[in-house]
């Protein structure tokens, strides 16, 4: 099976389970598969908008549900909880809205979230704006890098004959070098005894 009917029949799959699993990584490369023709913009845009807000709806409801016995359980983390707590209390909705560009806590906020006086309906609503930001974002991101790619794929052609004697040429040098340096450091040859 060639690539694009790999990407045609699992591509949007992985997109939405890369994204599940906090990475951006994989959403950029559908923008840079989408550049090329293999997947639809929008819908590398779209599949990883609803799995952004599942991930984060999930997380969320997880912290409210479950969070509070975890706490109860490791008395020295709740402290270090609390302290955390009260610094997103003040600032729920800048810290919904800019969540999904923090690298690293993408699982820990919404789990944090959940236990915040903040209502369901106010985060879903607040979720829903961020993960659209985010989703076009980091689509366009890879979709402009393909972009930038393709073009200078497409330059190197003009150029391949020049690229390939400078690598020559380079790989003349260090072979020479080497060969040179192993020589000066190689011991002179100590000369024989007569009649030995």
């Amino acid at each position: 099976m060639d690539l694009p009917a790999l990407l045609h029949q699992y591509g949007y799959a992985l997109i939405f389970l890369g994204t599940l699993a906090e990475g951006e990584s994989l959403l950029v490369l559908g923008g840079i598969f989408a550049n090329r023709g293999y997947l639809d913009l929008g819908g590398v845009m779209l599949t990883a908008y609803i799995a952004a807000v599942c991930g984060d709806q999930m997380f969320f409801h997880l912290g409210r549900r479950h969070a509070k016995g975890l706490l109860l359980r490791f008395p020295r983390l709740r402290s270090k909880v609390n302290v955390a707590l009260q610094r997103i209390e003040n600032h729920q909705t800048k810290v919904v809205l800019s969540m999904r560009f923090l690298w690293g806590l993408r699982i820990a906020l919404p789990v944090a979230l959940g236990l915040t006086g903040m209502s369901a309906r106010r985060y879903f609503f607040l979720d829903l704006i961020s993960a659209a930001v985010w989703s076009a974002c980091f689509a366009l991101v890879g979709f402009g890098t393909g972009r930038l790619f393709s073009g200078v794929i497409d330059n190197l052609h003009a150029y391949e004959k020049w690229i390939a004697a400078a690598l020559l040429l380079i790989g003349g040098i260090v072979l020479f070098l080497r060969w040179h340096g192993a020589r000066r450091a190689r011991p002179p040859d100590e000369p024989r005894e007569p009649g030995g």
